[in-house]
């Protein structure tokens, strides 16, 4: 009763089409909710963007560092021209910290279902700069990696990694976001004892930049033997 009442004084809308949400309904209209862009990645150790994340980890990759191949994944394909791009912007940009635990949880339900990502126990949110995420009021990686690891049944570790202030990657190039990234990212409390695969969750799979170099922060601070993987709510669509 409440919720119908509440429906009819603040009407919630649709994220991608605008249209006025039935009380059934969450985040998008049954017609939105039914063309959602998904990946699928997650059915498969390789994919695209887990081929894409894996050859710029073994073009930054130390020479005595060996890597296993690492998997990767995102819930939804991310398009400029298309209308579903709204729901990434909503979470990072317009304060919509329900979009995140709402897509959240339903990427962990699909990794939960994947043999790919079986078994991971420590999930890890990408960070922010203090300043940013003062600006900003929350983390939005960390919103997704909130529910990501609820879903899992997993550990999430919020603080394991630190980030030092930096230019925002949005309007870089693939060479400059990597430049610009170097050294940005460090451990700041670490991982829990006998952790064996851990997730990195980030808001957009964009070139990997950001991802890779909290890959490697990770890579060295662990053993060989953790699994480290990534997995976020869009992959940017050329």
């Amino acid at each position: 009763m409440f919720k119908e009442m509440l429906d009819v004084l603040m009407p919630r809308e649709c994220l991608v089409c605008g249209r006025r949400l039935g009380a059934q309904e969450s985040q998008l209209c049954i017609w939105c909710a039914a063309d959602l862009p998904f990946t699928y990645y997650w059915e498969s150790l390789w994919n695209p963007m887990a081929d894409a994340f894996n050859a710029l980890l073994e073009q930054l990759r130390p020479e005595d560092m060996k890597l296993a191949y690492a998997p990767a994944a995102a819930l939804l394909f991310y398009h400029h021209g298309n209308p579903y791009k709204m729901i990434p912007r909503a979470l990072k940009y317009g304060g919509r910290q329900d979009v995140g635990r709402y897509f959240g949880a339903l990427l962990g339900r699909r990794l939960r279902s994947s043999v790919v990502f079986a078994g991971v126990d420590a999930v890890v949110p990408v960070p922010l700069s203090a300043l940013r995420h003062w600006r900003r009021g929350y983390n939005q990686a960390a919103v997704l990696a909130g529910a990501v690891a609820r879903e899992l049944g997993a550990r999430l570790c919020p603080h394991a990694l630190g980030r030092r202030r930096s230019r925002s990657q949005t309007s870089l190039s693939a060479k400059e976001r990597l430049r610009n990234v170097r050294g940005v990212f460090y451990l700041r409390r670490g991982l829990p004892p006998g952790c064996r695969y851990v997730l990195l969750v980030d808001d957009t799979f964009t070139t990997g930049a950001t991802l890779s170099a909290c890959y490697y922060v990770l890579r060295t601070a662990l053993g060989p033997e953790v699994r480290i993987g990534i997995a976020t709510l869009a992959a940017v669509q050329a």
